[in-house]
Order: C-alpha cells, then structure tokens, then sequence
C-alpha cells in the first residue's frame, strides 16, 4: 500500500498543481477558469473531437517512444524532429515512384522510412562512440542538416521535375497511390458508437502506434537485449564487467529510437497521400515532452500523448468561443510538465528517506536480534 501511495502521489500532485497554477494563469489573463474547462470538457466529449485527439496524440506517443528508446539507455536524442522528416520525405518519395499491391506498398514505404531514420540517428551513434560527440551535440546538428539541408534541397530537386507550369498543389513529393495509403479504421469505434460524422477519418497509425507501444514494453522487459539496454542506462560500468559491450549497445539505442522516428511522419503521409510543402513540425520536440511525462513507461506516455493531444485541440474551441487565448492551452503544457517534474522529484525524495529509515530500522533490529542470541 505504502508503495502504491508514492506511485500515485505524484501524478495526483501532479494533476492538483496543475489545475491551480492553470486557474490562476487564466484570472491573470482576464479569462474565466470555470468557462474555459467547461468548453473544453464539452468538446472533448464529442466523438468527432475524440477522433481529433486521437489522431494527434499517435504521432505524439510515437515520438515519446522514440525519445524514451534513448533515455532508457542515458541517451538524450534530441533529433528525432529531423529523423521523422527526412524519413518522411525520402518514404514519401519512395512510395509515389513504385506501383505494387496494396499490403506489400504500405510495407515498402513504413520500411523505408524506419530505415532513413534509423540510419540518420546511427550517425550520432557513431559518432559518440568512435569520436566521443555529445549525442545532444550531434542530433542539434542533425537536425539542421536535415531540416534546412537535405530536406529543402531534395524538395527542390524533386519539384524541379515537375516543370515551369505547376500549381501550388503540385509542391512537394510526387502523390503516392491509394494502394499505399494506410486504410484509416473509423468502423473500430464505430463498432461501439455512432457513425463518426464531419468527414472526420481516424488514423490506422493508431494501431501501428499501439503495436510499437507493446514491442517497446516487451523488448525493454522481456528481453536480453532490453535488459543490457536497461543495466547500461543505470550503470554502463558494472554493464561492461558483466559483458554488455557499451559501443555497441549506443549505437543500438540510436538506431532503434531512429527506427521508431521514421513512423512519426506516416501519420501525415497516411492523411495527405505525400510530402507536402509545409510538414507538420514541431513533434519530435514535443514527443521529449510526453516521454518525460510518461516517466519512459508505455502505459505513462499514453496518457501524456492524449493529455497533449487534448490540451492541442482544445486550443481551437477556446478560441472559438472566447473563453480563452488559444495560447493558454501551450501555457497549460509547459505547466504540467512542469508541475510533473516537480511532483515527481518531490515524491522520489520522500520515497529515499523512507526507504532510507525502513533500511535502519531493519538494521538495528538484526542487530537487536544478535545480542540477544549472544547473550543467551
């Protein structure tokens, strides 16, 4: 129970802090706190705004897996915003070049793309272990490379091909079949509610994300590589004495949150059919977020993923209705990461001190126990 209590103890703390820091920042802004919760409460709980939410929160939580690969090992991997776009643009490009069967279409592209991102994060990775770079270093420098090098050179080539007579909707990677498309899965919910309305579509990534939120929990629990992964995070010292090469277990971990940064971008390429002129940016900064939030744990970054998603398109009915700027709901998460970071420091230094004073008091009982036989 007592165990139980410190786990809790944070995320309600959490969570309290949050709502009264979020009440007051709204009274200073001259809005009003119980106005503003109850627009956004009432229009998350249309089935056409959940859809919304969970189709922001997917890319979200893949970027928090993505990033928590690396916390998991000590790695701060601050590129998976360039891993996911160049992946984005290369599988983009890929898949509107090549004609195949429905199945085998999407395979191609997801593998590519997981592929470019894993070989984009291996950099870093290399670089770490053979020239000693900061992976924090390396991946700023990525990023840029990708984003204002690669990325914007590669467009302009592509879109080169395309000729002097083009319109605006031309720009980007060539339109990618429907056979490579991801079929969206609105019939799921759909089995349990309603008809989903407003042309609203909710993502198939949703099931990739779910499927590599599992892997990632059995592969870090459940596995040799996981545990090595897991013992060189906490310890890299004691892992090498007990065989665990650290070389190679960097690279590994770089690679593989790449692998899973490459998925980032399909959501969008899923919804538009290519790589358009103006990609969503900004998530894999964001998945850092969730995955601290998270605590690194699957089932911890789920709910960090839909809080985020929900707080994002809560902005857009806030504005609408007038209870609010919509730049509160970005206030109200750096407050909760915030509030989350403090709750959770506080709880882990209460958790040391009692385990501190059980470890004494069970001491100096063993130690009672010992006189005792002694004497007798």
């Amino acid at each position: 129970m007592r165990r139980l209590g410190f786990s809790l103890a944070a995320p309600v703390g959490a969570f309290v802090l949050t709502i009264i820091i979020s009440t007051v920042a709204l009274w200073i802004f001259g809005s009003d706190p119980l106005e503003a919760y109850g627009d956004m409460l009432g229009h998350a709980r249309k089935l056409e705004t959940v859809v919304d939410i969970l189709n922001r929160a997917t890319p979200f939580y893949l970027s928090a897996v993505a990033a928590a690969i690396g916390f998991r090992m000590n790695l701060f991997n601050i590129g998976v915003e360039g891993q996911y776009l160049i992946a984005f643009l290369i599988a983009a490009q890929v898949g509107g070049l090549i004609s195949l069967p429905s199945a085998l279409h999407i395979l191609v592209i997801m593998l590519v793309a997981m592929i470019v991102g894993s070989l984009w994060a291996g950099i870093a990775g290399i670089l770490k272990t053979t020239r000693g770079v900061n992976e924090v270093v390396s991946t700023i420098m990525l990023n840029a490379i990708a984003v204002a090098g690669l990325i914007a050179w590669l467009q302009r080539e592509w879109q080169a091909e395309l000729g002097e007579q083009f319109s605006s909707s031309d720009l980007g990677t060539n339109p990618i079949e429907e056979s490579g498309l991801l079929p969206t899965i609105n019939w799921l919910p759909e089995i349990f509610t309603r008809e989903i309305g407003q042309g609203k579509e909710l993502t198939g990534m949703l099931l990739v994300a779910i499927l590599v939120g599992v892997a990632y929990h059995v592969l870090l629990n459940r596995t040799r590589f996981g545990f090595d992964l897991r013992a060189s995070g906490l310890n890299p010292f004691a892992a090498r004495a007990g065989g665990v090469p650290p070389k190679r277990m960097v690279v590994a971990a770089m690679m593989l949150s790449g692998a899973v940064a490459g998925l980032i971008g399909m959501v969008e390429l899923a919804d538009r059919g290519k790589f358009p002129p103006d990609p969503i940016q900004g998530l894999g900064f964001a998945g850092i977020a969730v995955a601290l939030l998270g605590r690194n744990h699957p089932g911890g970054m789920v709910f960090s993923a839909l809080l985020f998603a929900f707080l994002d398109v809560s902005s857009g009915v806030l504005d609408t209705t007038g209870a609010a700027s919509r730049e509160i709901a970005t206030i109200m998460q750096g407050i909760v990461l915030l509030t989350a970071v403090v709750a959770y420091g506080v709880a882990n230094r209460v958790r040391e001190r009692e385990e501190a004073r059980s470890t004494a008091e069970a001491l100096v009982t063993a130690g009672d126990d010992e006189l005792a036989g002694a004497s007798a």
